[in-house]
């Protein structure tokens, strides 16, 4: 579940703080998918929610060429991210970590404005197998 207790805050100006913040794993994995698919050095990865999941909502990304006027647009780790006014209320302060495991590597969001609605991680730390964490 997304806790709705939380009021986003989105910079404004000239200087947009990362609103969400990749790791150097992260970045460095998402350096080397961008050059495999042949992408300029600009485009930049849109992280964004959409509904599904256990909790209704599920993450998704994408690189991102040409963001929208209303996108938040800021740098991570060197990497241009794209949030849109409606993700961010549910991304504010997250982390996106890139992790290698037994079964290959993966991206992993941390995100402190979701709570885990899926009854068998009760008592774990993080969704486990449910897709919203």
């Amino acid at each position: 579940m997304i806790r709705e207790d939380v009021t986003p805050v989105i910079p404004q100006g000239p200087e947009v703080v990362a609103a969400v913040t990749l790791t150097a794993a992260a970045a460095a994995h998402l350096e080397v998918v961008r050059a495999e698919k042949g992408l300029a050095p600009t485009a930049g990865l849109r992280v964004f929610v959409k509904g599904g999941g256990c909790s209704g909502l599920q993450y998704g990304m994408m690189f991102e060429t040409e963001p929208a006027a209303d996108d938040l647009v800021f740098d991570s780790a060197g990497v241009r991210v794209v949030v849109d006014p409606v993700s961010i209320t549910y991304l504010q302060g997250a982390t996106i970590d890139y992790v290698e495991g037994p079964m290959g590597g993966g991206f992993h969001i941390d995100n402190p404005n979701a709570s885990c609605g899926c009854e068998s991680a009760a008592g774990t730390a993080g969704c486990g197998g449910c897709g919203s964490h």
